[in-house]
């Protein structure tokens, strides 16, 4: 059973005006912009703006994190929309749960950039990462919704470039099917107060550009996973995207790849940016732990 504020929060997502018959980028980058305000960094933390191999990005050291240990990450938004300000409530809350700095970029978005901009984007503050002299077992790669689909992609990346990959990877209700073709896209639209098919296939159209919705960097669940790092893959059981992450979690069990697999029950997509719900607080504890263990802090 969610907590009673998850319950409040669903209901004032399902009171939303519904999305615009045309959308308009403009608007809707607008109005994820102004969620930033429920969820500001964590008190204590330091915010440094920087240039990651010309990706604008910003470090986010929480209380108690230092910068031998660090995390890339990739925020959600349907390769569309969001940036480092939607998500540094959340970067700043993994730093302090993981004792790691995080590395919040902001990848190209489309339709101005589409596929693979991003891909690139996030393989460049990788690398960039690594060229500040941190070792690669000292890093993690997390992301969450297209920037959970990320994540993954980037490994694929990294991996198939011959690039040293990082400890463990953490994706929160990733998006990792451009084709929407999982059962709940259909099956728990009505239950999901937050994403829908029509919505989401715009933002796959804009992405895609006219590509294959198949391409592995573009839908891992579709490509070969071996040799992945430890993944941790946490979702909301009422999401449209559920079987995104439980096909990816099978994908990647299937290719000898470790993963910790968290569904919470009764609740919604990106659960985890609402820093208020006591359900983000144990994710994301449960998200700094994983790193913690895999990056080599005791």
């Amino acid at each position: 059973m969610p907590s009673a504020e998850a319950q409040q929060l669903a209901a004032m997502f399902r009171a939303a005006p519904p999305p615009l018959e045309t959308p308009d980028v403009g608007q809707m980058r607008a109005t994820m912009e102004g969620m930033a305000v429920l969820g500001g960094p964590e008190p204590g933390t330091a915010l440094e703006p920087v240039d990651a191999a010309g990706v604008p990005a910003e470090w986010s050291v929480g209380p108690g994190a230092s910068r031998d240990r660090a995390f890339l990450y990739l925020h959600g938004g349907g390769y569309v929309i969001g940036s480092i300000a939607t998500h540094r409530g959340l970067v700043s809350r993994l730093s302090a749960a993981s004792g790691a700095a995080g590395l919040a970029v902001d990848y190209r978005l489309a339709p101005e950039h589409p596929f693979p901009a991003a891909v690139h984007d996030a393989v460049a503050a990788y690398r960039w990462l690594l060229a500040q002299g941190i070792e690669p077992g000292r890093i993690a790669i997390a992301g969450d919704s297209a920037g959970g689909g990320l994540t993954v992609a980037t490994l694929l990346a990294l991996r198939d470039a011959g690039d040293r990959l990082p400890a463990c990877a953490v994706v929160f209700s990733p998006w990792t099917d451009l084709a929407l073709e999982g059962a709940s896209m259909d099956a728990r639209d009505a239950r999901d107060p937050m994403v829908h098919r029509q919505g989401i296939q715009q933002m796959a159209d804009w992405y895609l550009a006219g590509q294959d919705p198949r391409q592995p960097l573009a839908s891992p669940i579709y490509g070969d996973l071996r040799g992945l790092p430890p993944l941790l893959i946490q979702v909301g059981t009422e999401e449209t995207l559920y079987d995104d992450a439980v096909r990816l979690a099978l994908r990647a069990i299937e290719a000898g790849v470790p993963v910790a697999f968290e569904p919470y029950d009764g609740l919604f997509h990106v659960f985890q940016l609402f820093g208020m719900l006591p359900e983000a607080g144990q994710a994301v504890a449960a998200a700094g732990a994983f790193i913690r263990r895999h990056t080599g802090e005791a």
